[in-house]
């Protein structure tokens, strides 16, 4: 019951940072097109390009979780009876909880990893905005 409550606090908290992650958008260059239609025209038309590179660009999202997932749960089973053996607990006890921890820790970073848009998509957005007259200076 005593390795319930701390594992709990510790997935808890994985969850919450998974959560503060945010999407990155295009920064646009002020150049004559931006200022001709303005900052409202402009996030239409980062949204309609966003829109087409979602429908075009395959995601790989659900990889990069279940990747997230495995990698993390089998170095936290590693990790977990290493040190479920040294406290005295049994390493397969430490096991048990490093790999539960270890993959939901793997797999929110997955998801986090997903708030940032891939290059692919990135390059879609780019040349759907460049095509349109704007000039992207990055992602933020």
């Amino acid at each position: 019951m005593q390795t319930r409550q701390p594992m709990t606090l510790v997935l808890a908290g994985l969850l919450a940072l998974g959560g503060c992650a945010s999407s990155q958008s295009p920064v646009l260059y002020p150049n004559a097109k931006l200022k001709q239609v303005g900052r409202e025209q402009a996030s239409r038309d980062i949204e309609e390009c966003r829109k087409l590179a979602d429908d075009y660009v395959q995601s790989t999202a659900a990889k990069d979780v279940a990747k997230g997932a495995a990698v993390g749960g089998a170095a936290g089973a590693a990790i977990g009876a290493v040190g479920g053996a040294v406290s005295g607990r049994g390493a397969g006890t430490g096991a048990a909880v490093g790999a539960a921890t270890g993959a939901t820790a793997g797999a929110v970073h997955g998801a986090a990893k997903q708030t940032e848009p891939s290059p692919v998509y990135k390059r879609y957005v780019d040349r759907c905005l460049g095509e349109r007259g704007y000039e992207v200076i990055g992602w933020q």
